[in-house]
């Protein structure tokens, strides 16, 4: 593995240089919204269909194009930076405090903001959080990465897929939170224990503790920490997700309005995201249609009890490994009756937890992989594939067992 790390600025905590040239990622965003687009110019998918699935995710496209600005800039004020600092600091050296500290740290950023703000913004900051500390970069990488998706079940804005699942069964955020809260709690404590096991015993017993970081505008600072805290008092208070972000977020631009006007650039909003979003709710209703309903239908069954839940874990956690977790459970949702909520509870666990093997299981997965690259980390896939295989392996059968024994 190469250890080599670039600072947090560097490494991507903003926007990068690398961010502005198309990537396979983008490639596979304009080729999913092109198949969609076909699918419904060829009624596939008729515009009626098409029509529904717009307004179900124009709130979700709002939530994540100003939920990830507001990270962005957050960023950028080195609001993260100076907050993984600290927690290095805290650990005095110790392989094991910093540990604990990493994990509680991503677990946190994933349940309160979103899997994909974890992985953007976190991996630089983590990967820095080596480099100034001296120690190998891999196991702060593996934390943010299996926590990005191992920690996303708490809340409705932890994940793209939480927030579907709300809606769907008519939860608030205290209800969601309340039905999830154990499962997540099982699935920690796997994952906490494979990444030891795997990643962080090796790892030297002492190091040394970083500088603490001196942000370069404090006023800035500020900011990012009265808008972040406004965040997540919304969020938690149960106001409409897109709004609490989006006010948050204008909230923050106004002060880089104010402060650091050149901060503020249209390359911020991470159309390519919301492109892939879009491209993907459409291919996932054309290929349904095609047949994949059918398939899921078999595979999930339509009993509500321990059984159909075990099968909508397993199935939505292949098919998330097989293709990505959005469509893997999208599918599952379109073939799970409204009135099964803990299948639909199930299907929800695989499709978060279980993504860990391949690079495309997960939009976060890849956005990982990314930020990783531009750090210079390689990342070997194979081991990457064994360790997330049992990970997830254990962590989705940790997740329904404690699922079904809440019941």
């Amino acid at each position: 593995m190469a250890q080599e790390v670039v600072p947090a600025e560097a490494a991507g905590t903003g926007t990068t240089r690398a961010r502005n040239r198309f990537s396979g990622l983008d490639l596979l965003a304009f080729a999913l919204l092109g198949t969609g687009l076909l699918a419904v110019v060829t009624r596939l998918v008729p515009p009626a269909g098409a029509l529904a699935t717009g307004r179900r995710i124009l709130p979700i496209l709002i939530f994540l194009g100003t939920v990830i600005v507001l990270a962005e800039l957050a960023a950028r004020a080195e609001l993260f930076d100076v907050i993984a600092t600290r927690l290095t600091g805290w650990a005095r050296g110790r392989n094991v405090a910093l540990f604990a500290l990493c994990f509680g740290f991503a677990a946190a950023t994933t349940a309160l903001l979103n899997l994909d703000t974890t992985a953007v913004l976190l991996t630089p900051v983590m990967l820095a959080m080596a480099a100034r500390a001296g120690v190998p970069p891999l196991p702060l990488a593996m934390t943010t990465i299996w926590l990005a998706n191992g920690a996303s079940l708490l809340l409705p804005v932890s994940n793209l897929t939480n927030l579907l699942a709300a809606d769907r069964i008519g939860l608030s955020v205290g209800g969601f939170a309340g039905a999830m809260v154990l499962p997540q709690a099982a699935v920690l404590a796997a994952v906490g224990a494979c990444l030891w096991i795997f990643y962080w015993r090796g790892n030297p017993a002492r190091y040394t503790p970083p500088a603490p970081v001196r942000p370069r505008d404090r006023r800035l600072l500020l900011s990012a920490t009265a808008a972040c805290t406004a965040f997540l008092l919304g969020v938690l208070w149960g106001e409409r997700l897109e709004l609490v972000s989006a006010v948050c977020a204008l909230v923050l631009i106004a002060a880089y309005a104010c402060w650091d006007r050149a901060a503020l650039r249209w390359s911020l909003l991470p159309w390519r995201l919301l492109v892939l979003v879009t491209g993907l709710f459409l291919t996932v209703e054309a290929v349904g249609r095609l047949g994949l309903a059918d398939l899921m239908s078999a595979m999930i069954g339509v009993d509500p009890g321990a059984v159909g839940v075990v099968r909508a874990a397993v199935t939505s956690g292949l098919l998330a490994n097989a293709v990505n977790n959005l469509p893997a459970y999208v599918a599952g949702e379109a073939v799970v009756a409204a009135g099964h909520r803990d299948q639909l509870l199930g299907l929800l666990l695989g499709a978060n937890v279980a993504p860990l093997v391949t690079a495309w299981a997960s939009l976060a997965t890849l956005l990982w992989a990314q930020r990783c690259q531009a750090a210079g980390v390689r990342i070997g896939w194979g081991r990457f594939a064994a360790t997330g295989a049992v990970t997830g392996a254990a962590a989705l059968a940790a997740g329904t067992a404690v699922l079904l024994l809440a019941r």
